[in-house]
């Protein structure tokens, strides 16, 4: 065991959600056994959509959880066993209604390693194509366009705090 990992001992099932679970693992640390509360979360996947060159587009919804409109890129839960790529795909048609003919990996990032485990594959979507949208049955969102070169700002002066999105804008940079 190196001088962090931590090593698994037992487990509690404290609740089991329609996509996420919460658990509790006792563990052995470096400094001697713990606990840990654990969200499982399935993973999720967000696209940067370039409408062209210098616009992408974003949505805007409604983040009950922190009782905000939120403004972030397209982004979505993977399903059991489905392909990131694949739900990329799927989430950038249901929440803007575009089809992408040009896509490229950025990586992915953990949202909140502490106590969650999920895991979000970033993708950056060109070639954008309009098929129509198709919203989940009790999904909101509204999407709209705005400049690359304004995208830092809106970042600074608080406008976008969605930290899957801002984790994108740095992604899509390098």
């Amino acid at each position: 065991m190196s001088n962090l990992e931590e090593k698994f001992i037992s487990t509690e099932r404290l609740l089991d959600g329609a996509f996420i679970h919460v658990k509790k693992d006792q563990v052995l640390s470096p400094k001697g056994e713990c606990f840990r509360e654990v969200v499982e979360h399935p993973g999720g996947v967000v696209i940067v959509p370039f409408l062209d060159e210098d616009n992408v587009i974003f949505i805007r919804q409604w983040r009950y959880p922190v009782g905000e409109e939120i403004i972030e890129f397209p982004a979505g839960k993977l399903e059991i066993n489905e392909d990131p790529f694949e739900c990329a795909k799927r989430e950038l048609i249901e929440e803007t209604g575009y089809k992408a003919n040009s896509w490229e990996s950025l990586g992915f990032v953990y949202s909140t390693p502490g106590f969650c485990s999920e895991k979000l594959y970033l993708y950056r979507a060109k070639d954008l194509e309009f098929v129509g949208t198709n919203f989940d049955e009790f999904e909101t969102v509204e999407s709209f366009t705005k400049q690359t070169k304004n995208i830092p700002d809106m970042i600074k002066m608080g406008k976008i705090v969605d930290a899957k999105t801002i984790c994108a804008v740095y992604k899509m940079s390098y």
